[in-house]
């Protein structure tokens, strides 16, 4: 597990950013009902961001995140990933998410990944010029790959994402399709990450540098796994870096009028 259940992202609240947030359920091409949680800008910047939950699903860390983003004019949509075997509706913390993940298929959620897309290109969705994805452990992975999708966008932000090796999510490792990856990447990972090993981060950043990909690796030192949390005191200064890295990240790459394609 990443987070605890009242752990909650590192990031003040900036009032009068965001204009409003609500629970929906979307619907991916191949019938799929999935939960989800908007959290639109009040002064929209162009950009969207696809919020990727570790392995528990959808629940409050990354709906406060999806609004920190809103209150820097990002409009954001956060996704639960268990829609086909747990149903619909927010993962509370008696959620037993381990029955649920190794159920996981790559097809599948390549078919919510492109329907969270979509949405934030919609109308509804804020009409989104640039979508960029971020995800926390597994969902760092799934960020990272989403990248390969031919979704046009503009960038993917992954935080202790498994690079390498096999997963109990049944997602292929982003590192063995470094060659297909298309957009810019940022990735950050812990230093005392015990899960993650320098040598597979070394390794990742390796491919990225072979395929030609656009990307930013950052290991901070003495930062363990799942170090983005309010209640990790010690590593605050960590997490503001990391928020700073994420913020300057999205906006060297939002590029006006990129994903026109895509929704034509």
């Amino acid at each position: 597990m990443c987070f605890d259940h009242d752990s909650r992202p590192p990031i003040a609240p900036i009032a009068g950013g965001a204009l409003d947030s609500s629970e929906l359920t979307l619907i991916s091409e191949d019938g799929n009902r999935f939960s989800a949680f908007v959290a639109r800008a009040a002064e929209p910047t162009g950009s969207g961001m696809l919020v990727l939950p570790d392995v528990r699903g959808l629940h409050a860390y990354y709906e406060d995140l999806a609004l920190r983003f809103a209150e820097h004019g990002i409009n954001s949509l956060a996704i639960d990933y268990y829609g086909r075997t747990a149903g619909t509706g927010r993962r509370e913390p008696g959620f037993d998410h381990s029955s649920h993940v190794t159920q996981l298929t790559w097809s599948g959620l390549t078919a919510d990944l492109s329907a969270a897309v979509a949405y934030l290109r919609s109308d509804t969705g804020g009409n989104a010029r640039n979508v960029f994805t971020i995800g926390f452990c597994v969902g760092g992975r799934i960020s990272l790959l989403a990248a390969t999708l031919g979704l046009d966008l503009a960038g993917v932000i992954g935080f202790y994402g498994w690079p390498v090796g096999s997963h109990r999510s049944n997602t292929p490792a982003p590192i063995d399709h470094a060659d297909r990856i298309a957009s810019p990447i940022l990735a950050l990972f812990g230093g005392a990450d015990e899960a993650i090993p320098a040598e597979a981060v070394e390794s990742f950043e390796a491919s990225l540098k072979v395929a030609g990909v656009d990307n930013r690796v950052i290991t901070y030192p003495g930062a363990p796994h799942s170090f983005f949390d309010k209640k990790a005191d010690e590593f605050s200064k960590t997490s503001e870096s990391a928020w700073a890295e994420v913020l300057g990240f999205v906006e060297r790459n939002a590029v006006a009028g990129r994903g026109e394609a895509a929704r034509a």
